[in-house]
C-alpha cells in the first residue's frame, strides 16, 4: 500500500511540474507576443508621425499656393486627402493592434504591483494600464497651460515613479515618454516663441519628464521621448477648436530594452 501512495504521489508532483512548466511557457509565449506587438506598434506611431510631417508641409504649399493661384492647386489637394487617408488607416491599424494585444502583463509581476499601487495612491493624477505597460499622468496636472514646466507637486510623484522604475526588476527595460496635446491652438505670443506648435509643446513637455526622471537617478541610456501634438486623441476634441482635457497627457511605457 505504501508504494501504491508513493507512486501516486510521485505523479501528482510530476503533473503538478508539468502544469506549472506549461504555465510558465504560456506566461513567457504572452509576453513575447506582447513584446512583438508593441514593437510593431512602435514602428507603426514612427511612421504615422512622418506622414503627418510630411502633411503639415504639403498643407503649408498648398495655402500658399492658393494664396497666389499657383497651378498646383488640385495636385496639392490630392496629396493632402492621400496623406488624411494614409494617417487615419494608420492610426485605426494601431487602435486595432493595440486592443489585440494579448491577455497579461508584458511586466513582472512585482513590478506591475508596484505600478498598480502607485497608480492606487494617485488616482487623480495617474493611471496604469498593465496591458500595455503604460503608466499616463493627466498633463493638466503636470504642467500649467501652454508651459513645459514639471509643477512642484508633480516632480514628487515622479520621482516616487523613478524609485519604482530603478528597481531591480525594472531596470532591464527601457522607458519612454510621450507628450500628447489637444486641439487648442496657441495663441499667446510668449508661449509661440517656446512652443510654436501643439507639436512642440507635446515632445517639449516630454523632454521635461525624461529630464526629470534622469535627474531622479533613471539612466540616459534607458530613456527616450515622443511627441504627437494632438494627433493621438482619445476622445473626439470639442467642435472649433475647444479641446477636450483627456487628450491631455503625458503616457510613460516600460518596454524591454531594445524594443
Amino acid at each position: 500500500m505504501r508504494s501504491v501512495t508513493l507512486s501516486t504521489v510521485l505523479i501528482v508532483l510530476g503533473l503538478s511540474a508539468g502544469l506549472a512548466f506549461i504555465g510558465g511557457c504560456e506566461q513567457s509565449d504572452v509576453r513575447t507576443a506582447n513584446q512583438a506587438q508593441q514593437r510593431r506598434i512602435a514602428d507603426l506611431e514612427s511612421q504615422l508621425q512622418a506622414a503627418q510631417l510630411q502633411l503639415d508641409q504639403v498643407k503649408r504649399k498648398l495655402e500658399a499656393a492658393e494664396a497666389t493661384g499657383g497651378v498646383e492647386v488640385d495636385t496639392l489637394r490630392q496629396q493632402v486627402a492621400a496623406l488624411q487617408e494614409d494617417i487615419a488607416k494608420k492610426n485605426a491599424l494601431i487602435k486595432s493592434m493595440q486592443e489585440r494585444l494579448l491577455g497579461g502583463s508584458p511586466l513582472p509581476v512585482e513590478l506591475n504591483t508596484a505600478l498598480e499601487d502607485f497608480a492606487k495612491s494617485k488616482p487623480d493624477l495617474v493611471e496604469y494600464d498593465a496591458n500595455r505597460g503604460m503608466v499616463k499622468f493627466k498633463s493638466d496636472l503636470l504642467f500649467e497651460k501652454g508651459s513645459d514646466v514639471v509643477d512642484q507637486q508633480a516632480v514628487e510623484v515622479v520621482r516616487t515613479l523613478c524609485g519604482i522604475l530603478n528597481s531591480e526588476q525594472a531596470k532591464q527595460f527601457h522607458i519612454v515618454v510621450a507628450g500628447h496635446t489637444d486641439d487648442l491652438p496657441i495663441q499667446r505670443a510668449q508661449t509661440k516663441v517656446a512652443h510654436p506648435t501643439n507639436w512642440h509643446l507635446s515632445a517639449h513637455r516630454a523632454i521635461s519628464v525624461v529630464k526629470l526622471m534622469e535627474e531622479s537617478g533613471i539612466e540616459s541610456t534607458r530613456l527616450s521621448e515622443r511627441g504627437f501634438g494632438e494627433f493621438r486623441a482619445l476622445e473626439p476634441n470639442a467642435a472649433g477648436k475647444k479641446g477636450n482635457p483627456k487628450n491631455r497627457r503625458v503616457e510613460i511605457y516600460i518596454v524591454p530594452a531594445g524594443a
